[in-house]
């Protein structure tokens, strides 16, 4: 892998659109904060009513957050989906339904694609540029879906998948570093992006200034040419995400995006911020 002249560093907030607070949350962070790029949930009961306030942000990078799992209903009808969903045409809840009826081989490929190119393809349909790729709760890092997940990046000429990484060293951090190494393999093998390191699993709705001063902190340790830290910024104020009982501290993290002290460490440690378009950009 080509090494470019200064390290890249993406700061990446999922779930816009999830609700329209998270939207602005996220927005604000954009224009006033360190935040990059952003990822799409076109589930998300937010994703119709905010999707258009992003053609205002032209410098934001902006994927795609595919969701197999969740509270929100899929694009596909049952009839389409039907190993995807319950009786009641609902998801599964989270990935720990949804890896065991993978791994038994009693989801269907092509309803996992079917229900995935709809969610890519309203994005696209809602005049964004797709730059990424990557998956709500990570399921996208396992096999039977990862594979899904790449053909659709070649399809749709996205040029970066997300290798979700953690500094765990605890049972599902040797999990997820053995299907990085995985992922990784098949993306360098299809010619398509991802940055070399990654933080934000373990601090999922908790990455707040302190934990974005240590993950940069870790950053700087290490000679990864290209780093992503993605986090779930939003309004501290929501009457729209009580249904989402994440526990997640949205107005903490934007505080920690919005930071003059985390803006301080990431020129202090030389990375210039940027996105997985510009990260494509230096490996041609």
């Amino acid at each position: 892998m080509t090494v470019p002249s200064e390290r890249l560093l993406i700061v990446n907030a999922d779930d816009y659109g999830l609700t329209p607070a998270v939207s602005r949350g996220i927005l604000r962070g954009a224009r006033e904060g360190v935040i990059t790029s952003t990822s799409v949930l076109v589930l998300g009961s937010g994703f119709s009513r905010s999707v258009g306030w992003l053609h205002d942000e032209t410098p934001l990078g902006v994927g795609v957050h595919l969701a197999l799992v969740g509270e929100d209903p899929p694009l596909c009808s049952a009839h389409d989906i039907p190993t995807l969903v319950d009786r009641r045409g609902h998801l599964p809840r989270s990935w720990r339904h949804l890896l065991p009826k993978v791994m038994a081989k009693r989801i269907d490929v092509a309803d996992v694609e079917r229900e995935l190119t709809a969610q890519i393809s309203a994005a696209r349909d809602a005049g964004l540029t797709i730059d990424h790729l990557n998956s709500h709760q990570h399921v996208h890092m396992f096999p039977g879906l990862r594979e899904v997940v790449v053909d659709l990046a070649h399809r749709f000429d996205v040029p970066a998948v997300r290798v979700t990484r953690t500094a765990s060293r605890g049972p599902v951090g040797r999990m997820m570093r053995r299907l990085a190494a995985s992922l990784e393999r098949e993306l360098q093998a299809d010619g398509i992006v991802f940055a070399c390191d990654a933080a934000g699993l373990q601090e999922a709705g908790r990455l707040d200034e302190t934990a974005m001063l240590r993950a940069l902190d870790r950053f700087a340790l290490t000679d990864a040419p290209s780093v992503e830290l993605s986090g779930h910024p939003g309004e501290a104020e929501d009457d729209e995400r009580y249904r989402y009982r994440w526990g997640y501290h949205w107005g903490d993290e934007l505080d920690g995006v919005l930071s003059p002290r985390v803006r301080q460490a990431v020129e202090r440690h030389g990375f210039k911020l940027g996105t997985f378009r510009d990260l494509a950009a230096t490996k041609r």
